[in-house]
């Protein structure tokens, strides 16, 4: 533990490092919060949960939909220029929510359409400040960006649903769009890490990179882990609830979510080595395989155990997902590539859960875990695919060299697309 620790407070140490990473990280607590506190407030304003969850969903979809154009911009103008704008529009469209002058839903699709990724730019700072020689740490840093992620999604909803539950459902909504707001700007503030900007041309012939089968790949991986997500929401309530116990819900997600930080934790200090694709496709496999046990296990136990199991695996695939589209695509369209692995994500989520919760009311709970494992198996013939496709070789001028641990072969800047090459 002490050894890893190190690793993380050694990375944080690079210069520049911590003072765009923390303000990343409270804006990101914010984008977390955001979505229940949406819930919190329509909710108490209608009385209806169908109305709600309406505008949340609503919510949701505009911010998978906008969040790779607002990454776009980004790649082209840079963060210092688009995201004051867009944190701007965000407070905007929050205000129009909290004062309810126009129909909620109108609000919230704002509200969604106006959030900006601040993990995907953050992503795209590390990327640039560890080029080179210095590429052998990315890994390490995109797990650092996993727990954070990790931690918000914990943190947050927990502290919305004690405001709205003390009676202050618009606080939830308050204090997200402060911490994003907040977060957002200071990290726009830090102009010695901003990735450099690329010319007309370069971006034209990068944005083919979004084409290919090696990124596509990485966007349905991340669309299959979010309907992993998804399914296990609905299906560990419904297993709860169905066997009268609703309490033990929130335990099982603890058990999932805790191992899920402990594993993000325990890959980013691992000395690495080897392919990124090839763990993928073990890690994608080791999930499936923790996976299939739920669509028979009844104990809660034995349940429990095997989330737990499962949670350890799920960071890792995000972390190599994260690896594996910074090495695929040029620096041009970096930024719009991590906001698209994180809208399949978010798309995939929400789709899921109405899929798996129409399977739980057909078949019971099990059926819904049957969701979440045909995902992971999904996962894990996408991932045998990639390494299919890697054996076959890929032209020099088409992608960036993939990245491997620890030893990395000696880079050189490429002009025409600003990335590694060899």
């Amino acid at each position: 533990m002490p050894s890893a620790s190190a690793n993380y407070r050694t990375l944080l140490r690079t210069s520049g490092a911590a003072a765009f990473f923390l303000p990343s990280a409270v804006g990101r607590l914010g984008i977390a919060m955001t979505g229940i506190g949406i819930l919190w407030l329509v909710h108490a304003r209608t009385g209806s949960y169908a109305a709600a969850g309406l505008v949340t969903g609503g919510f949701a979809v505009a911010d998978a939909v906008a969040g790779p154009q607002i990454g776009r911009l980004v790649d082209r103008f840079g963060q210092t220029r688009v995201l004051p704008c867009a944190l701007g529009a965000h407070a905007g469209a929050v205000a129009l929510l909290l004062a309810g002058v126009v129909p909620d839903l109108v609000a919230g699709v704002l509200v969604g359409a106006t959030l900006p990724q601040l993990s995907a730019l953050s992503a795209a700072r590390w990327s640039a400040l560890l080029s080179g020689e210095r590429a052998a740490a990315l890994p390490t840093a995109f797990a650092l960006e996993a727990l954070a992620n990790g931690v918000s999604y914990l943190a947050g909803p927990a502290l919305v649903s004690v405001l709205g539950a003390a009676g202050y459902p618009g606080a939830g909504v308050l204090l997200a769009a402060a911490l994003v707001v907040g977060g957002g700007l200071a990290l726009a503030a830090q102009r010695r890490t901003i990735p450099p900007l690329t010319g007309r041309a370069e971006r034209r012939h990068a944005g083919r990179a979004l084409l290919r089968s090696v990124f596509l790949r990485q966007v349905a991986l991340g669309l299959a882990l979010g309907v992993f997500f998804g399914a296990m929401q609905v299906s560990v309530t419904a297993y709860a609830v169905g066997r009268g116990t609703p309490d033990a819900a929130a335990l099982l997600y603890f058990a999932f979510n805790c191992t899920n930080l402990v594993g993000g934790w325990a890959y980013g200090a691992w000395r690495h080595g080897g392919s990124p694709r090839r763990r993928q496709a073990a890690a994608a496999a080791c999930l499936a395989l923790a996976s299939l046990p739920l669509t028979l296990l009844d104990a809660p136990l034995a349940v429990g155990v095997t989330l737990a199991v499962a949670g350890l695996v799920v960071p890792v695939l995000l972390i190599l997902s994260s690896v594996l589209i910074e090495s695929s695509v040029p620096r041009a369209v970096l930024t719009q590539a991590f906001t698209w692995g994180n809208s399949a994500n978010a798309a995939g989520t929400a789709g899921a859960a109405a899929v798996a919760g129409r399977v739980v009311d057909a078949v019971g709970a099990h059926g819904g875990f049957g969701v979440a494992a045909g995902a992971a198996v999904v996962m894990t013939v996408l991932a045998l695919g990639g390494l299919r496709g890697s054996s076959q070789g890929v032209p020099k001028s088409s992608a960036p060299t993939e990245i491997t641990e620890p030893n990395p072969p000696a880079t050189q800047r490429d002009s025409s697309t600003n990335r590694k090459a060899p």
